[in-house]
């Protein structure tokens, strides 16, 4: 077999076997009675299910000493890590630990894997060496490439859903709902439409429950997100208890600036399409056109001209 072919595989596998451990780590835990449906329609989802978590519990024990090597050095570096981690959507104590863990895997895997193959194939060259130390950083970076994915995708469904979470706490408020009241009831409604803004709400609830103060909660709430729009909101609502001002104005004014800036947003790229369509119009589409329009007149030139030159040839 080549050895070409066989580097493909091993970096594919490589790559997939990442990708797939950090969207584990992103998805939702069921609720026991949605665990309970899938394995009355596949009995053999616990199954796989079994596998997946003894996979996961896996590579969480043996993340803490894979991330020995790159442990932050300050309490500065360490917090600046969990911020992001949180804003892509990973809160469990052990994320750090783990993130770590994978880039230092990644370094391994792809100074073994990578750079075998690679001087394998080529032999010992200066080239080559530059080649193996690029798979090696590419796959050390590629964790943090997956968490800026996630914390955009993450920060880009909150923006667009948080109008209509506003909008709904403004009708419980001037229902007579407390804001208490009026953001359960939203985690409550919004769990299936806009699932990520219905979980930091209910953890709010929580961190409530527990005794904590409402500013405080807020506070968290905006930092956690990592959502402009939201720490905005959660600066509003605290001025707004302080100095006893309408909850339900300040709710109501936030949702139409929110809005208009999405349409805004719309707006500016709907006006970024012209520009845009440019390059497949010239690259694609144009070299058909040609074609067609100039081919039939080139064609017809090219059989009246060859009598002629035959015939001044003769």
């Amino acid at each position: 077999m080549d050895y070409a072919y066989i580097f493909a595989i091993a970096v594919f596998g490589i790559f997939a076997a990442i990708v797939w451990a950090m969207m584990e780590w992103l998805s939702p835990n069921k609720a026991r009675a949605e665990e309970r449906l899938d394995e009355l329609r596949d009995p053999n989802s616990r199954r796989k299910r079994e596998g997946e978590n003894s996979v996961a519990k896996a590579i969480e024990s043996a993340a803490p000493k894979l991330a020995k090597p790159l442990q932050p050095k300050t309490e500065g570096e360490a917090s600046r890590l969990k911020l992001r981690l949180t804003h892509a959507g990973f809160r469990s104590e052990a994320a750090a630990t783990i993130f770590l863990g994978l880039k230092f895997l990644g370094l391994v895997i792809g100074l073994i894997v990578g750079g075998g193959a690679v001087l394998l194939i080529g032999g010992v060259s200066r080239n080559n060496i530059f080649v193996a130390v690029g798979i090696a950083g590419g796959l050390f970076y590629l964790p943090e490439v997956i968490v800026w994915f996630c914390a955009r995708k993450r920060k880009e469904a909150i923006f667009l859903g948080l109008p209509d979470a506003l909008d709904l706490m403004v009708v419980c408020v001037e229902a007579g709902l407390g804001l208490d009241q009026a953001m359960r009831k939203v985690a409550d409604e919004m769990r299936k439409s806009y699932r990520l803004i219905a979980e930091e709400f209910a953890l709010c609830n929580l961190h409530l429950q527990m005794g904590r103060t409402r500013n405080h909660v807020l506070q968290e709430l905006g930092a956690r997100s990592g959502v402009d729009d939201l720490q905005q909101l959660a600066s509003i609502l605290i001025q707004a208890d302080k100095f006893g001002s309408s909850i339900a104005t300040a709710l109501r004014v936030q949702s139409d600036s929110m809005r208009t800036r999405r349409q805004q947003i719309a707006e500016e790229k709907a006006a970024k399409t012209a520009v845009k369509l440019i390059f497949p119009l010239v690259i694609f589409i144009f070299p058909g056109i040609f074609v067609v329009l100039v081919g039939p007149a080139a064609i017809t030139m090219i059989r009246e001209m060859l009598p002629a030159m035959g015939n001044a040839g003769g």
